[in-house]
């Protein structure tokens, strides 16, 4: 255990929320507006907060925590590891890497990883690779090549990427901003096809929009949005670093239309809960464009996320975490769907990636998320309207049905 900090000292169960509460009002940059719960420590889908009060975690950390909070085969080779090797930088092979990118392209059909940390850097990197695909494979004139996203997106907060936001607090004080993006209509594969020209190198999609409200576009969009860019020569690159690997009800949100994208993107759930662990995946042609030197990262690929990523992912397959989600999402959306509202405009998803909509008069669905966390039930709004329930893949259906019962009544 680490020493005590006189800086924290007394933050223990006598006033201790409202003592990290100051800390952070005191020396934190105000970039968040989390609810006012401290959480201690976590097992599974349940959370306890410095308080002694359980809560149940519907929000998985963003479905970064699809395996639960310390999952004790993941926390078991973070140790191991973390006792063997923890970091050498790319100047150097590690054990970790080469299996780590065999398991994972074999997972996801493509010839080539390239490992990074945080999803948005993930992002970014998709973003290089299809300008610079775009110059050397498919001759768009250099510092020309243009990458449509569509309305509502999120994809990180880095100046390229809020660049091609359409939220305006995300851009707010934040520009010049990188050119070379144009946005179309989500879901709209018509207006996909009429914004290509000569110089479109990419199309970048979520296959469900997480921070747009939990968008899930009409049935035959991505397939439709594959073929037309397969047409036009265009990279079709999926965005799953929050629907990916199992969250939706598949290994991924594209393959509910047997859609394998040109350049997939990861993250989140990648690191286990424990790490962040990022990749992009394509093929040879596509990933081929690097040269050493062109990209780098000094932790991307580090042998402790490695280490940590590759027993998510055989995790992910033995426990058949896809499937579960896919049947406890089923079923819990059902229940939502049929639950006694005045308040309730839509409940929509896949898997265990559900937005409950409120209708306008409701109000805000953050004063929502606040009388759930007094239930005991942890959530967010997302967009003003959108609960966000995202809970981790493990969860206990015993668990969901507690859940529901909170959720009915605060929604009632």
């Amino acid at each position: 255990m680490p020493p005590a900090d006189p800086v924290v000292a007394g933050t223990g169960v006598a006033g201790g929320t409202a003592r990290h509460e100051d800390l952070m009002r005191r020396f934190s940059a105000r970039n968040y507006a989390p609810l006012p719960v401290v959480i201690a420590r976590g097992a599974g889908a349940w959370v306890e907060d410095v308080e002694g009060r359980r809560y149940l975690d519907l929000l998985s950390a963003y479905s970064a925590l699809n395996f639960g909070h310390c999952h004790p085969e993941i926390v078991a080779t973070f140790l191991q590891q973390a006792q063997t090797l923890t970091l050498t930088s790319r100047a150097f092979h590690n054990d970790q890497l080469g299996p780590f990118c065999a398991e994972l392209a074999l997972l996801c059909d493509q010839d080539l990883v390239l490992p990074m940390n945080t999803g948005a850097e993930a992002v970014e990197t998709a973003l290089k690779t299809a300008r610079k695909w775009g110059e050397k494979v498919k001759g768009v004139p250099a510092g020309q090549g243009e990458i449509l996203a569509c309305e509502g997106n999120f994809h990180g907060r880095t100046i390229s990427i809020v660049s091609f936001s359409d939220d305006a607090q995300y851009r707010d004080g934040f520009g010049p901003f990188t050119p070379g993006f144009t946005l179309i209509p989500y879901g709209d594969s018509a207006a996909l096809e009429r914004a290509i020209t000569p110089r479109t190198v990419a199309f970048l999609v979520e296959p469900i929009q997480g921070e747009g409200g939990i968008v899930v576009p009409p049935a035959g969009y991505l397939r439709a949005a594959r073929e037309i860019c397969a047409r036009h020569r265009v990279l079709f690159m999926a965005d799953e670093i929050q629907t990916g690997l199992g969250r939706t009800g598949r290994m991924f949100a594209c393959d509910h239309e047997d859609v394998v994208p040109d350049v997939l993107i990861l993250g989140k759930a990648l690191g286990g809960g424990m790490l962040p662990v990022s990749a992009v995946l394509a093929s040879g042609e596509i990933l081929g464009v690097f040269h050493p030197g062109d990209h780098g990262s000094t932790f991307g690929g580090n042998p402790l996320a490695c280490a940590v990523a590759r027993t998510a992912l055989r995790l992910l397959k033995r426990d058949r975490l896809a499937e579960r989600a896919a049947a406890l999402g089923e079923a819990f959306m059902r229940r939502l769907r049929a639950m006694p509202s005045s308040v309730v405009k839509e409940v929509r998803g896949k898997g265990l990636l559900i937005g409950i909509e409120l209708k306008p008069e409701a109000g805000p669905a953050k004063v929502f998320a606040r009388r759930l966390m007094d239930e005991g039930v942890l959530c967010k709004d997302t967009v003003a309207s959108v609960l966000r329930i995202a809970p981790p893949l493990v969860i206990e259906p015993s668990d969901l049905d507690w859940a529901y019962e909170r959720i009915a009544r605060v929604l009632q």
